[in-house]
């Protein structure tokens, strides 16, 4: 013990010795530059994953969701016009029959791709802002759901489209999972800290129900959108005790490491 006690302090000073020489001035300014690269790459990854989105969405918008538009119409007059036909004849009935289901399947299909393009990139999202498509979101959801977004300015569009997509699948578990009678959604920014970082403008997002609770943070839908947050330096949380109520917040920072 004796020998111990005189050998270990001689021991943390060499260690302390050996880490500062290791981490000299040069070397901790090569890791700040590392770390500055690494995070300018991942702002540029995201900013590239939202341009294409923003394709996929405008192709699908103005390429095959016309297309099956005027399918539609084209078979919704055809269907009119052997309804207005003559009947007795067994061919002509079942004609109207097949245009008939065709048109149905082609509504469909029209309702699903609109679907898809507001999962992709909602439009809405883009011109209007937050308040307006978390709006849309709420009017949708068939659990009644309260909508407050409370924020001075717009907030950056990876934060902002990050915010959606967590709100949006959040009422979506309330709808399949939940039984809740009603669901409330919040929207604001906030002044904390992410991480043990210093503390910086973070939006925040809430989406709560009065349901069974045991939603799992572990489960695909919330551990995706947990890494969704985290590539923005934020943090996902699920407060979701047996027999509810359920809490689902996202912090997100309002700027990127570095910025202003």
């Amino acid at each position: 013990m004796a020998a111990a006690a005189a050998f270990v302090p001689q021991a943390c000073r060499a260690h302390v010795s050996l880490g500062r020489a290791l981490l000299g001035p040069r070397r901790r300014e090569a890791l700040d530059r590392r770390v500055e690269a690494l995070t300018e790459g991942r702002s540029k990854a995201v900013e590239a994953a939202i341009a294409e989105r923003r394709r996929i969405e405008r192709d699908l918008h103005d390429g095959a969701q016309q297309r099956l538009v005027s399918l539609a119409m084209a078979l919704g007059m055809a269907r009119q016009k052997l309804e207005g036909s003559p009947g007795g004849d067994p061919e002509v009935e079942r004609a109207t029959e097949l245009v008939g289901e065709a048109h149905e399947e082609a509504k469909r299909a029209l309702a699903e791709i609109r679907d898809l393009i507001r999962g992709i990139h909602p439009a809405v999202l883009t011109d209007r802002g937050l308040d307006a498509a978390v709006s849309a979101l709420a009017h949708r959801s068939p659990v009644p759901t309260s909508v407050v977004v409370d924020l001075d300015e717009r907030p950056p569009e990876a934060a902002e489209i990050t915010a959606y997509f967590v709100i949006a699948e959040a009422l979506a578990n309330v709808a399949k999972h939940s039984g809740a009678s009603e669901a409330r959604v919040l929207a604001r920014r906030e002044r904390g800290a992410v991480g043990g970082e210093d503390r910086r403008d973070l939006l925040v997002v809430e989406v709560g129900d009065d349901g069974v609770g045991g939603a799992d943070p572990a489960g695909a839908g919330l551990k995706g959108l947990a890494d969704r947050a985290v590539v923005l330096d934020g943090r996902l949380t699920v407060e979701s005790p047996a027999g509810g109520p359920t809490r689902v917040r996202a912090e997100l920072p309002w700027e990127e490491r570095g910025d202003g």
